[in-house]
C-alpha cells in the first residue's frame, strides 16, 4: 500500500452523509405480500422441524420470492452504502420463536452466523436486564438502556431485527466510516496514517468471559484499494488500563479524538426508529452504529427487544491481516477449546428466542 493510497479520499457509495441520504428512502426495502407469505411459511416449517442452529444450512430453506431481494441487499451491504433496512414483517402477529426463525433463515442466506459470546449464543438479544450505565465497566451494552457510542461489532455483517420498540428513544444511528476518514484527510492528513497501525482493544469489557484482556487491530484497512473501518475508541481507551498494553502516543490520542469529534458532528449520521418487524443489515466495514438512550414499558413482554445476528460473509472483501475482531470470534459449529456446548449454548430456536437474564 502506498502513501498515496492512504491519502486519497474514498469516493465509493460507502462515503455518505446522513443529512443527505435521509432526504430519500432508497435505503428502505419494502417486502411484498408474496415475500412475506414465503417467509412466514418457511419460518413455520423451521419451528416445526426444530433444527440445531449450529448445523442447519440455507439450502434447507431455499428462497424463491425473496431470492432477488436477498441479492440486492447483499450488494447494498458489500459495495453500496453499507446498509439496508427491510420492512414489512408482521412480528406483532407472530410468536417470538416464529420471528426468530424467519430472521435466522434470512441470516443463513446473508452469511454464516458466528458465536456472539463465550456461551456460544448464535442469536443474541438487545434487551435491557440492568439499570447500569455505560460508565460502569461491568455494563454490557446489549443489556442496558443507556446510549451507546459509535462502534463496530465483531463480524462482517451485523443484523438487527425489531420485535418490539421502546416506549421512547432507542433510535438506531449509523455513520459512514469512509466519510469520517475523508474528513480526517481534509483536516489532518498527517494523522490519517496512524489509523492503519494496530491498536489494543478491550476484549474483557465486551465479553466478561473473554479468554484474554485484549486483542489487536488497526482502525483502518486499505487493501487492494478497498477501504474498511473497525472503530470504537471507547474500547481502545479502556484497554489502556491493562498491564502490558503499550500506552497511546500523543498523536494517536489526537487522531482518535478527531475521529470522535467528526463522528458526532451534526449531519454526519443517519438515525432511524425501528418498527416491529424491521430488519437492518449492516456492513461492519462500511458504517459504525450506535443508539440513543431509551425508556421501557414496565411490563417485560412490552420492553424494547431486538434480535441480533453476527454473520461471516464471504463477499471477497480484502482486508489486512488481523483486521477487526474476526480473528478471535468462534464459528458456529464448534466452541472454543475447553467449552462445553451442552451446558452453555441455546441451539434450538424456541430456546434461542428467549433472552438470557444477564445484568
Amino acid at each position: 500500500m502506498s502513501t498515496m493510497e492512504v491519502c486519497e479520499p474514498v469516493t465509493s457509495a460507502a462515503a455518505w452523509r446522513g443529512d443527505q441520504i435521509k432526504e430519500g428512502e432508497d435505503w428502505i426495502y419494502h417486502l411484498s405480500p408474496a415475500q412475506i407469505a414465503e417467509l412466514e411459511e418457511l419460518g413455520k416449517r423451521f419451528v416445526d422441524a426444530d433444527p440445531d442452529l449450529r448445523f442447519v444450512q440455507a439450502s434447507d430453506y431455499p428462497l424463491d420470492a425473496c431470492a432477488d431481494a436477498m441479492k440486492e441487499w447483499g450488494r447494498d451491504v458489500d459495495t453500496g452504502r453499507g446498509f439496508v433496512l427491510v420492512r414489512g414483517l408482521k412480528t406483532h402477529l407472530y410468536s417470538d420463536a416464529l420471528s426468530s426463525a424467519i430472521y435466522y433463515i434470512l441470516g443463513l442466506h446473508m452469511g454464516d452466523p458466528i458465536r456472539q459470546n463465550e456461551m456460544g449464543d448464535l442469536l443474541d438479544h438487545i434487551y435491557a436486564t440492568s439499570d447500569k450505565t455505560m460508565d460502569d465497566p461491568t455494563a454490557l451494552s446489549s443489556k442496558v438502556r443507556d446510549k451507546l457510542v459509535f462502534h463496530s461489532d465483531s463480524s462482517d455483517v451485523v443484523a438487527l431485527m425489531c420485535l418490539r420498540p421502546a416506549k421512547a428513544g432507542g433510535a438506531s444511528c449509523l455513520v459512514s466510516g469512509a466519510e469520517i476518514y475523508n474528513e480526517i484527510l481534509r483536516r489532518r492528513p498527517d494523522l490519517a496514517p496512524l489509523l492503519l497501525e494496530p491498536f489494543h482493544w478491550d476484549w474483557r469489557r465486551q465479553d466478561h468471559k473473554a479468554p484474554a484482556n485484549t486483542y489487536t487491530s488497526p482502525v483502518i484497512s486499505i487493501e487492494e484499494g478497498v477501504f474498511s473501518m473497525y472503530a470504537g475508541s471507547l474500547y481502545i481507551l479502556t484497554a489502556q488500563a491493562y498491564p502490558g498494553v503499550p500506552q497511546l502516543s500523543e498523536a494517536q490520542k489526537e487522531v482518535l479524538a478527531l475521529f470522535d469529534e467528526i463522528t458526532y458532528e451534526p449531519g454526519m449520521a443517519i438515525d432511524m426508529d425501528f418498527r416491529p418487524g424491521d430488519i437492518q443489515w449492516l456492513s461492519n466495514y462500511a458504517a459504525l452504529h450506535s443508539r440513543t438512550e431509551f425508556f421501557d414499558y414496565p411490563e417485560p413482554q412490552r420492553k424494547r427487544h431486538l434480535l441480533r445476528l453476527w454473520l461471516s460473509r464471504d463477499a471477497g472483501r480484502p482486508v489486512v491481516e488481523g483486521f477487526g475482531k474476526n480473528g478471535v470470534v468462534q464459528v458456529r459449529e464448534k466452541p472454543r477449546e475447553g467449552v462445553d456446548d451442552d451446558n452453555a449454548g441455546k441451539f434450538r430456536i424456541v430456546d434461542a428466542a428467549v433472552p438470557r437474564q444477564i445484568s
